[in-house]
């Protein structure tokens, strides 16, 4: 099959398209012909080297969201061959990463793909979707709670100011001038500019802090002075500080979802519900990866990248 992978780390230059064995389903999986894979910043940090390949031998194969149709199906696992899902991929298992023609998936860990939704805009929504779940179970947050979220513009952002305020939850949103008003359109009831200062903006509108921050952005301490005292922080990249006053520090994982499949499938009804606004910045065929990345670190997209296969 073929494949996006990285046989040294370093720069977009060492993604290529390679050929590799093609896997094939065992029991209580199905194996899905990937149409479209979504660019991510956790694939920049694999591709990196900084990522923790768990004793993997090259070629490395990134990505975490992959749509298309299953193709195969293991004993047991319960889908019929044509099915159109969407699936959380994880790289670091096997050589499971989404850059590739065939993903073999769990089962549980994969669901249909929105109605009315084509499969590269599915394809952008199984891991920040998760993610976003993951954050705000953690939180867990009382129905008229303040929660800020920090990278609300970005696509991890979108779902949690969407999916907080489907909870009932007062959001506090950062910005640029230029996505004040798509951060509005989302849900948002408070939009503050970004920036190093946020803590103290988000601080103007609650003096005593807000009850929560989802730092989407990687903010870490700058963001978590925002939270009041005993309050919670969400870190999506295993911050380790310790902001004190009783806050307590929620490390996200969204490979614990990976058999998250109820999950992913509950995402899909609010996505068909158009509670969840699915993004894309850009379709390209999977032999530009290279430039989806580049685009990607230059920053200032709005949706993702998502190639096709």
């Amino acid at each position: 099959m073929k494949i996006v992978g990285i046989r040294a780390f370093g720069g977009p230059e060492v993604l290529e398209v390679l050929d590799v064995p093609e896997p094939h389903a065992g029991p209580g999986e199905v194996r899905i012909r990937v149409h479209a894979a979504a660019v991510s910043p956790t694939d920049t940090v694999l591709r990196s080297g900084a990522q923790d390949m768990g004793g993997q031998e090259p070629p490395y194969i990134p990505g975490m969201d992959a749509a298309g149709a299953v193709d195969e199906v293991g004993e047991g696992a319960g889908w019929r061959i044509g099915d159109e899902v969407m699936a959380l991929a994880l790289p670091r298992a096997s050589r499971r990463g989404a850059y590739a023609e065939y993903l073999v998936a769990p089962s549980d860990s994969i669901a249909r793909i929105p109605a009315g939704v084509g499969l590269e805009a599915a394809a952008t929504l199984p891991m920040n979707g998760l993610t976003a779940v993951q954050t705000l179970e953690k939180l867990d947050l009382a129905e008229g709670s303040v929660l800020a979220i920090t990278g609300a513009a970005g696509t991890l952002g979108n779902y949690l100011i969407q999916l907080a305020k489907e909870a009932g939850l007062t959001v506090v949103a950062d910005a640029s001038p230029r996505d004040a008003e798509v951060v509005t359109a989302l849900g948002a009831d408070h939009v503050v500019e970004r920036g190093d200062d946020v803590a103290d903006r988000i601080r103007e509108l609650f003096p005593d802090g807000v009850d929560a921050v989802a730092d989407a952005a990687v903010m870490n301490e700058l963001a978590a002075a925002a939270v009041r005292d005993g309050g919670g922080f969400a870190t999506v990249r295993g911050w380790d500080g310790d902001p004190g006053r009783g806050i307590t520090v929620h490390p996200i994982r969204v490979a614990e979802e990976h058999s998250s499949g109820v999950k992913l499938d509950r995402l899909r009804a609010l996505a068909e519900a158009d509670l969840l606004s699915l993004r894309i910045a850009d379709v390209l065929p999977a032999e530009r990866a290279a430039d989806a990345h580049r685009r990607l670190e230059a920053g200032g997209l709005r949706g993702r990248i998502v190639l096709t296969f």
